[in-house]
């Protein structure tokens, strides 16, 4: 089983009237690669690859996918075929099983939320076989706090915001929805 998790992040920049402005809801990427270009619609493709977990590890297993964040590589060597040469893939961004929830996040969904926030719509989701951390990476744990996931991280983003921008008669509606 390949320890891998795809992670799928779209915005999409749709407002009314303004729908021929361009405007970019994707996050800036890691250091070491190229901005992508900003237009009107950004899909980007992000990779998390969790660590063997503890039943692995006591199987013997043996960890064939490699993780390249700076080049937003991945690798996967053939199990037990040393003479075959691993498949790459390319991603938008590639993050290894050393990540921090709270990298992961500032990177891939802080702007998405601040576009919503904007007016625009955004959608974030996780894509990937049971046990490969899609949960983790989503909703994560609430002790201790840096451990916490995008979906918990979002929401307090979204109300620190309306916080800030509190008084002066505004009333604020939030809507979200989430699917497991």
């Amino acid at each position: 089983r390949r320890s891998a998790q795809l992670a799928r992040t779209a915005g999409h920049a749709h407002r009314g009237e303004q729908r021929g402005r361009r405007h970019s809801v994707a996050s800036s990427p890691p250091l070491g690669v190229e901005e992508m270009p900003r237009n009107e619609e950004t899909v980007r493709v992000v990779v998390r690859c969790r660590p063997l977990n503890s039943k692995e590890k006591n199987d013997g297993r043996e960890k064939i996918v490699h993780m390249d964040t700076k080049m937003g590589t991945v690798s996967v060597a053939q199990p037990g075929n040393s003479a075959e040469p691993p498949k790459s893939f390319t991603f938008d961004q590639v993050y290894d099983d050393q990540t921090q929830q709270e990298v992961l996040y500032q990177q891939t969904a802080a702007h998405i939320v601040d576009s919503v926030l904007e007016g625009f719509n955004g959608t974030i989701f996780a894509y990937g076989q049971t046990g490969t951390g899609k949960t983790f990476t989503m909703e994560g744990m609430n002790d201790p706090p840096e451990l916490r996931g995008i979906i918990p991280r979002a929401f307090h983003q979204i109300f620190e915001r309306i916080a800030l921008r509190a008084g002066g008669g505004t009333e604020y509606l939030v809507r979200a929805s989430y699917l497991e």
